[in-house]
């Protein structure tokens, strides 16, 4: 008796790598979150709307890679995982956009509008429709959920940077400004 080749297969290696990947740069937005702490340059309201959601997006590539990887004896079992990791991507996205809306400790621009917001929520849209129809065209869904994992993997490196940079220059400007007032 022959067995049927899963389709999931041929990604093995691809989702080893993302999801390490995601893995890896979840431990070092947790050195990130410390230094924005020790240096004072963010809090509550901010947090909520720009550093624990780029937490989020690399552990949603990990479970992503985690479900992808699993041993499923159908893939609509898989499109039923990843279909629930769209949708409470999409709840979350819109309590992110609520936080970031009304934190006061930052004024976003456009490009933090986009980075943090609108391509997480286009991410988990995709993932979601991707995910519904796995079971009937898993070459082109697999292909999409591919790109969907890979893209909220690199907006999480853009946010992880956006917030290192953003701490290293208010870190920066708060003891040049301190510094400034010790001499007059």
């Amino acid at each position: 008796m022959e067995h049927a080749v899963s389709p999931l297969a041929a990604w093995e290696s691809f989702y080893v790598i993302i999801g390490s990947s995601a893995a890896a740069l979840t431990g070092l937005q947790f050195v990130v979150v410390t230094l924005g702490a020790e240096a004072n340059a963010v809090t509550g309201g901010a947090m909520r709307a720009f550093g624990t959601p780029t937490i989020v997006h690399f552990c949603v590539v990990l479970l992503i890679s985690a479900i992808l990887s699993a041993p499923w004896h159908v893939l609509s079992s898989a499109g039923l995982g990843l279909a629930v990791c769209g949708l409470g991507g999409l709840v979350y996205g819109a309590i992110v956009l609520r936080h970031a809306r009304r934190q006061t400790d930052y004024a976003p621009v456009f490009e933090d509008w986009l980075w943090h917001n609108a391509l997480p929520i286009v991410a988990y849209a995709t993932l979601f429709a991707a995910a519904i129809v796995l079971h009937r065209r898993p070459e082109g869904a697999l292909f999409v959920i591919g790109a969907t994992a890979l893209l909220l993997l690199f907006i999480g490196i853009h946010n992880a940077w956006d917030a290192v940079t953003y701490i290293a220059f208010t870190k920066r400007d708060k003891t040049s400004t301190g510094e400034r007032e010790k001499t007059n």
